[in-house]
C-alpha cells in the first residue's frame, strides 16, 4: 500500500531547529518525526511512500534516501515553489493517478491510529472519494466542573468529545484528485468543496495517542508522551 507525506513546509513555529532542517526531521524522543510516520506505517502494510518536499528537501533525501534502511520504498516529489498542501498533492498526480487508493498524511504528526479503518469506511461507501480520519479536540485548558458556583471537579486538558478535530490523515481515491488546486491548501480548498458534493466521509477515534507537532511545547509534550509509551507508537 502506498503512504504520501506531506513534508515541504517550512516549520516556522520550531525556529531554531528548522533553519538548517525541515520539520519532519526533528527529532523526537531520539528520533526524526518522518521515521515514527513510516515505522508506524508499515505495521500497518504500508511498504510505498512519496515524500512530498520542498524546503530542505535535500535533507530529507539524504536522511531517508531509497528507504531500503527502513524496509520501505520511497519516491520524491519537490515542489519548486511552495504550492499548499492542495497543490502539493496535485503536484504528484502523476504518481498516484494510477493507484487504486492511498494514505496522505501531514508531515508533523505522531499517532499510534489504525489508518486501516479509514480504508474500510471508503469500501463501505462508494460515493466517497475520501476518508478524514478525525479525533477528539484536545482542550489546552484545564475545565472546570461547576455547580451553584462550586467546582466540583477539574479536569487537566481533556478531550472535549463533542466536538471532532481534522487529525490529519487521509484515505483517498485517484477520484479525489479533480477536487485539488494547482496552488492552495486542501483544508480551504479540495476538502470543502468535496463536503459539499456529499463525497467525503470520516472515522472517529478515540483512546489512540496523537499529537501534531508545531511548536517547542508540542516538541516536549510529544517526547514525554512517547518515553510514556515505552519508546514506541
Amino acid at each position: 500500500m502506498m503512504a504520501v507525506i506531506l513534508a515541504g513546509g517550512f516549520g516556522k513555529r520550531l525556529r531554531p531547529y528548522t533553519e538548517e532542517i525541515p520539520k519532519p526531521l526533528v527529532n523526537v524522543a531520539d528520533k526524526p518525526i518522518l521515521e515514527w510516520q513510516i515505522e508506524w506505517l508499515k505495521r500497518y502494510g504500508f511498504n510505498e511512500f512519496v515524500l512530498l518536499v520542498g524546503y530542505r528537501k535535500e535533507k530529507i533525501i539524504e536522511h531517508i534516501g531509497s528507504g531500503g534502511r527502513l524496509g520501505v520504498k520511497v519516491t520524491y516529489v519537490v515542489e519548486d515553489e511552495p504550492l499548499g498542501t492542495g497543490g502539493a498533492i496535485k503536484n504528484a498526480e502523476h504518481i498516484l493517478s494510477k493507484e487504486e487508493k492511498f494514505l496522505v498524511l501531514n508531515g508533523d504528526i505522531l499517532t499510534n491510529l489504525n489508518p486501516l479503518k479509514l480504508f474500510e469506511k471508503l469500501d463501505e461507501n462508494p460515493e466517497f472519494v475520501a476518508v478524514i480520519a478525525s479525533i477528539p479536540l484536545p482542550s489546552p485548558y484545564g475545565v472546570l466542573e461547576i455547580k451553584d458556583s462550586k467546582v466540583t471537579g477539574f479536569v487537566e486538558k481533556p478531550r472535549l468529545k463533542d466536538y471532532w478535530i481534522n487529525a490529519g490523515i487521509y484515505a483517498m481515491k485517484p477520484e479525489a484528485l479533480r477536487y485539488f488546486p494547482d496552488k492552495g491548501d486542501l483544508e480551504r480548498t479540495a476538502f470543502p468543496a468535496m463536503a459539499k458534493d456529499g463525497v467525503l466521509g470520516a472515522v472517529k477515534y478515540t483512546e489512540v495517542f496523537w499529537k501534531s507537532v508545531d511548536t517547542y511545547k508540542d516538541l516536549e509534550e510529544a517526547t514525554k508522551s512517547i518515553i510514556k509509551l515505552g519508546g514506541r507508537l
